[in-house]
């Protein structure tokens, strides 16, 4: 199955707050583009990430993954670099009638991103959009509680580390990005194992994404880029996370 390689030193990243007038940096692994699948499982797509990631083994970085799915990924990127683990609760605002598509995501600091485009596409009114974002609100805290407890956000002396599973629209993943800089991450580098190569362009808000398997095309899932793939549970997730911990 896949294999990775060392990724792009630190120093060769520019550094710059905020959203870029261009895209990201994309650094992939040529061998796996628009292939699938590519992974046995989550946990194999992490190993892989650890391996493009091994500049970051010495710059203090913290890997942040996004449960449920991404904390299977997270937890063997972390320990394939021997770098400490947390988490960045995010999760879609879904549309009534489909759990599987969201207008928007609610981030572990309680902010809210909508997108205003499917917004205007679906005709949702403001009492069903009110309603979704305080139920995804509610699920946020709940994750939140139940992964960190009464701990706070980390003190982040280096670079936060972004981890999910895949990329597909990407407005999840930016909501947990403006979330991480207003907690005081001083850089954020994201690294799913999959990626929609244009929703990966349209990232500006960070400097760099790594992704092993990244694919273009009209058509895109996620699940595509694995062998074995299922949800993982909420319970699963918290037991993996915690797990690490106790290993440490």
């Amino acid at each position: 199955m896949a294999t990775g390689r060392e990724g792009t030193r630190r120093s060769d990243i520019a550094r710059r707050g905020g959203r870029r007038a261009e895209g990201p940096k994309i650094v992939d692994l040529p061998g796996l583009r628009d292939r699938i699948p590519v992974f046995r499982d989550r946990a194999e797509a992490g190993k892989v990430l650890a391996g493009m990631l091994e500049g970051y083994r010495e710059a203090n970085a913290l890997v942040m993954g996004i449960p449920a799915g991404g904390i299977a990924v997270a937890v063997e990127t972390a320990r394939g670099l021997d770098l400490p683990l947390d988490v960045a609760v995010v999760s879609k605002i879904t549309l009534p009638w489909n759990a599987e598509a969201g207008y928007g995501a609610v981030a572990f600091d309680g902010t809210v991103l909508l997108n205003e485009e499917l917004l205007s596409r679906f005709h949702l009114g403001s009492q069903e959009i009110e309603s979704g974002i305080g139920r995804t609100k509610d699920k946020v805290a709940r994750r939140v509680k139940l992964f960190r407890g009464d701990r706070g956000m980390p003190d982040f002396k280096g670079p936060a580390v972004l981890i999910d599973d895949g990329l597909a629209s990407g407005f999840t993943l930016r909501a947990a990005i403006n979330a991480l800089r207003q907690a005081g991450a001083p850089e954020i580098v994201v690294a799913v194992p999959t990626a929609h190569l244009e929703s990966a362009k349209g990232l500006s808000e960070v400097e760099v994404i790594y992704c092993a398997n990244l694919r273009g095309g009209s058509s895109f899932a996620v699940a595509d880029a694995y062998e074995e793939w299922s949800d993982l549970a909420e319970s699963e997730a918290v037991k993996l996370f915690q797990e690490f911990g106790k290993s440490r």
